[in-house]
């Protein structure tokens, strides 16, 4: 189905673990091949396997590309209307699907409910798993529901968790918060050697964007901004430069994101200017440099969004442009998120908040640091850094 004759690192021991019905955690950098350790047993179980997704965008991609390679798969989500869902939730039924992608608050609705509870399930994959983890960067309360609709299985099914950036404390949260029984957890290291790091601070950030994509014609980037607002004035300035640019922020309709996603992947126009609601998932090996225009919240943002570059191994740049303004909107950003009153007590929501003033001084430290940008990354999630690295604009100053 897939094409390859041999496993990259790591794919080989959770896709046997799975099979063994062994529960798994997998901490495994971007385009290091996730999807392929559940989709591999996926195929190979009697019953259907459930993946679990936050992102939209990310399924249409992965059933699509499944049912081109002929894996019969199909996603439910709020994209469909209710009619659809329920032709989806029928075939399934009838054992038209092996792998079914769901968003994490459809578990608990009666439609989905009754499926579940009549359907063979074989395994329940939690793709982006640090989102259950009121740790990680990125926490959703949906998530806490995963937990309560597989107990509520006939049979438990196998538990792979996958996901591209955790912490100490978020890889034992996961396994905690899961109910991982006795995991193989696998964590194939951070480094991406062909990724080359800088943060530059710029006098003028939209004179060193238009410089830079001008020295890299023709070249696949992305260019991440913190507000939509900062999308739409950047992806301007691209256009009023005959650059190619698409533009990517959940204020767009469904349709205008989904000619953007299409416009990028398909090199109709190679560059793409968006919020952090870009990028999980998508499939495009040959991202040469990814830039930030605005400091991200916290480093698991960074690297997740920066990975999103050479993920087929030749060399591309992750630059980050920083001025110390970026500091003050990430802080109002931070005060001003959408709370979820009802999922947590004060106590919890000033203990998240505290947790993300920290992540953002670590993200600040990486701007102005003088050591090694590779080493402080490694480090920050767990791994030491050997020497200093000779590929990021630090190690390369004089």
């Amino acid at each position: 189905y897939f094409g390859y004759d041999s496993f990259r690192e790591g794919q080989e021991l959770l896709t046997e673990s799975l099979l063994e019905g062994r529960d798994v955690l997998g901490i495994m950098p971007t385009g290091a091949g996730k999807s392929l350790c559940y989709q591999v047993p996926a195929l190979m179980f009697p019953g259907i396997t459930l993946v679990i997704s936050p992102l939209i965008s990310l399924m249409k991609d992965q059933v699509q590309s499944l049912n081109h390679a002929g894996v019969h798969a199909a996603y439910i989500n709020s994209s469909l209307t209710e009619t659809q869902i329920a032709k989806a939730l029928g075939l399934a039924a009838a054992g038209q699907y092996k792998i079914i992608y769901v968003a994490p608050e459809r578990l608990e609705t009666a439609g989905f409910l009754r499926f579940a509870l009549n359907a063979e399930i074989s395994m329940v994959a939690v793709d982006e798993a640090h989102c259950i983890s009121q740790w990680g960067q990125d926490f959703r309360p949906s998530y806490l529901k995963i937990v309560q609709f597989v107990t509520r299985l006939p049979r438990r099914p196998v538990l792979g968790a996958f996901t591209a950036t955790a912490t100490e404390a978020v890889k034992e949260d996961i396994v905690c918060v899961l109910g991982l029984d006795a995991p193989q957890i696998l964590i194939t290291g951070f480094d991406r050697k062909n990724l080359y790091f800088a943060v530059e601070t710029p006098r003028n950030k939209d004179a060193y964007l238009l410089d830079y994509i001008k020295e890299h014609p023709g070249e696949g980037g992305i260019i991440y901004c913190a507000t939509r607002k900062n999308v739409e004035q950047v992806h301007a300035l691209l256009c009023r430069a005959d650059i190619p640019a698409a533009r990517y922020h959940a204020g767009l309709t469904g349709e205008e994101r989904k000619r953007s996603q299409d416009d990028f992947i398909y090199d109709v126009k190679p560059v793409m200017v968006a919020t952090n609601a870009f990028g999980m998932g998508i499939d495009k090996s040959n991202v040469r440099y990814v830039i930030h225009y605005n400091m991200p919240q916290s480093m698991e943002n960074y690297y997740q969004e920066a990975g999103r570059a050479g993920r087929d191994g030749e060399r591309s740049e992750c630059i980050l442009l920083y001025s110390a303004q970026d500091v003050m909107i990430n802080r109002f950003l931070i005060e001003n998120k959408e709370k979820d009153e009802d999922a947590f007590t004060e106590e919890e929501l000033q203990a998240i908040r505290e947790r993300d003033e920290e992540r953002l001084k670590i993200m600040t430290y990486y701007c102005t640091t003088t050591d090694c940008l590779r080493n402080y990354i490694l480090k920050y999630f767990g791994e030491q850094g050997g020497a200093d690295c000779g590929n990021c604009s630090n190690c390369q100053k004089e």
